[in-house]
């Protein structure tokens, strides 16, 4: 029983690693700035269920060194534009790329 904490540890550690190191692989400049983009992301996805005029389901969101990336669903032009706008007025946004499609 006392071997299996400092083994469990071991494990936690490595994965904890090695998920920070996906982050650099991916084109990021420190697994900080991954950790930064996950906090826009999830407010900018929270933003847009708050929103009644955004189908939030429908619309995906990533981030990359504080670039916003819509993408997925819209009833109209309207919501494609709203959605733009809760991404840009995010705290630490850089530049919103909208590539959400209009469904007529």
């Amino acid at each position: 029983m006392k071997f299996r904490t400092p083994l469990m540890a071991a494990a936690l550690a490595l994965t904890l690693v090695a998920t920070a190191g996906c982050a650099v692989t991916r084109g990021q400049e420190t697994a900080g700035a991954y950790v930064d983009d996950t906090a826009i992301t999830a407010t900018v996805k929270s933003r847009m269920l708050e929103d009644k005029d955004v189908a939030g389901t429908s619309i995906t969101v990533e981030t990359l060194n504080g670039t916003v990336m819509l993408s997925g669903f819209a009833k109209g032009e309207h919501e494609k534009a709203t959605a733009a706008s809760i991404a840009k007025n995010v705290e630490g946004v850089k530049a919103v790329k909208n590539e959400i499609t209009v469904r007529k």
